[in-house]
Order: structure tokens, then C-alpha cells, then sequence
């Protein structure tokens, strides 16, 4: 079993869950209010992220989200764009977003794949409007892990799910 790299520092609203060269690591804004409140990653009752990845076949069994720091034994880890900020996308200032953070765990822990769970976190990422983001694998660089992303699992984000990019991240992490 990888050994985590879990570390809070001063206003983080989640741990990063990290280890060196996992199957794939889950980007999201950041924390929502109430996953900072508890502590854990997805954990608002109607956010979809849990059941998904058991459904689409990332789990072998529905995970709780105070569950999250078990999912590194199946090669899964957790990190988010904004370690300081919470609450809705919207919510999250310009300047809580910390890209050179996110670049150089990245870079150190060399996941396989970086699964941004929403198009906003992808966007926060490669400096671009978030229409301008598509679903699905994005285009490789240099010195860095293969990219997908996904449709938001929030339940404020209902209109835009879909579980098809789900299904293929799916299929993408099980034929590498």
C-alpha cells in the first residue's frame, strides 16, 4: 500500500490525499462548505461523487466520504485547486487558487492520470474561460501526468451531469 503524503498547513480546508505514482488523482475547486465542515472530500448528501465511482467501477464498493484516505490503497488520491478557499465555485476568490501548489504535487507525486471533477477546476488550471474546456482527455504536456475531465458530480451542477465522461475515465484507468 502507498504511504500518503497527507499534510494541512495553515487555512487548508482539506489534506491533500498523495502518494508517489497512484492510478489517479481527483481535482476539484475546492472544498464545498460542508466538506470542510466535516472534514472530508464529496460530502455533501447530493453530491454525486461517491456513488459514481463505485457505479462507473473506479470502487469496488459505495465508499462514504469519511472514507477518503482508505481510497489510496486502490491507487486513488484527492487534491483541490484552492486548499484555502470553500463554497460553491463562485464563492472561491482568484487569489485563494494556488496553481504553483497544484503543479508541483503533481510534478513530485507523478500520478498517472489528473481527473479534474469539473470543468471550473480545469479551467482555474490552464488559465482559460471554462467554455473553452471540454470533457475528456486533454491534449498531453511535457513533464506532466495525462489530464481528463469530468462533469461535475454537485448537486448544484445537476444540469450539466453526465456520466458518460465518468464511464470513459473509467475505461481509461483500467486499460493503463
Amino acid at each position: 500500500m502507498p504511504q500518503t503524503g497527507i499534510s494541512i498547513t495553515g487555512g487548508d480546508k482539506l489534506p491533500d490525499q498523495l502518494a508517489p505514482h497512484l492510478r489517479l488523482v481527483f481535482v476539484g475547486t475546492a472544498a464545498s462548505h460542508r466538506s470542510a465542515e466535516v472534514g472530508a472530500y464529496y460530502a455533501h448528501p447530493g453530491n454525486r461523487f461517491w456513488p459514481t465511482l463505485h457505479a462507473v467501477g473506479l470502487t469496488p464498493r459505495l465508499y462514504a466520504p469519511h472514507e477518503f484516505r482508505d481510497l489510496v490503497a486502490l491507487g486513488i488520491g484527492f487534491t483541490d485547486m484552492s486548499k484555502r478557499g470553500s463554497g460553491m465555485d463562485h464563492n472561491v476568490l482568484a487569489d485563494e487558487f494556488d496553481i504553483a501548489r497544484f503543479t508541483a504535487a503533481m510534478r513530485k507525486h507523478q500520478p498517472r492520470v489528473i481527473a479534474f471533477t469539473s470543468k471550473k477546476a480545469a479551467s482555474v488550471f490552464y488559465g482559460v474561460p471554462t467554455q473553452k474546456i471540454s470533457l475528456g482527455v486533454q491534449s498531453p504536456q511535457a513533464d506532466f501526468p495525462s489530464v481528463f475531465v469530468l462533469t461535475s458530480p454537485s448537486g448544484a451542477a445537476t444540469r450539466y451531469w453526465d456520466i458518460a465522461p465518468w464511464q470513459q475515465l473509467s475505461g481509461l484507468i483500467s486499460s493503463r
